[in-house]
């Protein structure tokens, strides 16, 4: 009897720890804090998201979710670190598509496609199409004007090369037939600075870091890069509208190192989930011009990929050479 009521209590046992949501070395996880590596500056738009998600996270799993900040190299830096850390869920990354323009231009240490666990693709917004208002170009047909009849003399800077500034720039001239020199920064602070002080041309900047500046005049938002217009900037038209087949977001997604223990994934993928079904979540994002993504883990892999796969060509059209 007595090896049959332990017997018992072992399996209710057995059956309580399978239960715990999701297992992890025997604890539910977590059961400690999490850390969130961004690979950019504080108050870049990955950063500040990072920072939104971290929060309601850490009142969703009952555990501290911290963003640590690791800069540099155009986010190689911190995006390798995040990736070669344990599959054990308590190091994760908020990647922006940074990642996917970032291989097309430079050798980095990992596969950005089979080393990666992608969990959720949290928003999206699109460029702007940013001028000094110095420049005389008021719109998508007069800026490309502009470059037709100034070969190479128009500046756009980026936050470096391979960046989202810098191949959505590359793919706007391919599409409209133009050159253009580009400036690269360490950096889209520095770019910013020098665009609203008429150092520079144009720059293809988030909406969500142009958009206060744009508003007090310092630079002309001439286009947005998405097909439709943006509900933050209703009175600016996308680049489609001019006549070119051109399409741009930038996005920001929660990733881990690959290996993560697919309940684990789920558990994030929910938890995020249902963050963005907030309303505060989704306003917050919503008055800097960005909305909401969300998805699977499988769909949010497929951006990345077919991604990839396009700033990779975009980069062989415009005759530039990885580093």
């Amino acid at each position: 009897m007595r090896r049959v009521r332990s017997a018992l209590c072992y399996g209710l046992a057995a059956t309580a720890a399978l239960l715990a949501s999701p297992p992890l070395a025997g604890e539910p996880y977590p059961s400690k804090p999490v850390k969130i590596i961004v690979a950019f500056p504080p108050g870049a738009v990955t950063d500040t998201t990072a920072r939104l998600i971290a929060t309601r996270l850490t009142a969703a799993l009952g555990q501290s979710v911290i963003v640590e900040n690791k800069p540099g190299a155009s986010g190689i830096i911190g995006t390798e670190a995040a990736l070669k850390s344990p599959a054990d869920g308590y190091t994760l990354t908020m990647i922006s598509s940074a990642y996917t323009t970032v291989p097309a231009l430079h050798r980095v240490n990992f596969d950005p496609i089979g080393d990666i666990a992608p969990i959720i693709q949290v928003s999206r917004e699109p460029l702007v199409v940013a001028v000094t208002p110095a420049l005389p170009a008021k719109n998508v047909q007069e800026l490309i004007a502009l470059a037709r009849a100034n070969p190479g003399k128009l500046n756009f800077v980026s936050a470096g090369p391979g960046t989202p500034s810098h191949l959505a720039a590359e793919l706007f001239a391919t599409r409209a037939g133009i050159r253009m020199t580009h400036v690269p920064y360490k950096g889209g602070a520095p770019a910013l600075t020098d665009l609203i002080a008429g150092q520079t041309d144009l720059f293809f900047v988030p909406l969500p870091t142009a958009l206060p500046h744009a508003k007090a005049g310092k630079l002309r938002a001439i286009a947005v890069s998405s097909r439709q217009r943006n509900e933050a900037v209703p009175d600016v038209p996308s680049v489609a509208e001019s006549g070119l087949d051109y399409e741009v977001a930038f996005w920001v997604g929660l990733a881990g190192p690959k290996g993560l223990p697919r309940p684990i994934v789920e558990r994030l993928n929910t938890e995020v989930t249902m963050a963005l079904k907030s309303r505060e979540t989704a306003d917050r994002l919503r008055a800097h011009g960005s909305s909401i993504a969300a998805g699977t883990p499988e769909q949010f892999h497929a951006t990345i990929k077919k991604e990839i796969e396009l700033w990779r060509e975009v980069a062989r059209e415009a005759g530039l050479q990885p580093g």
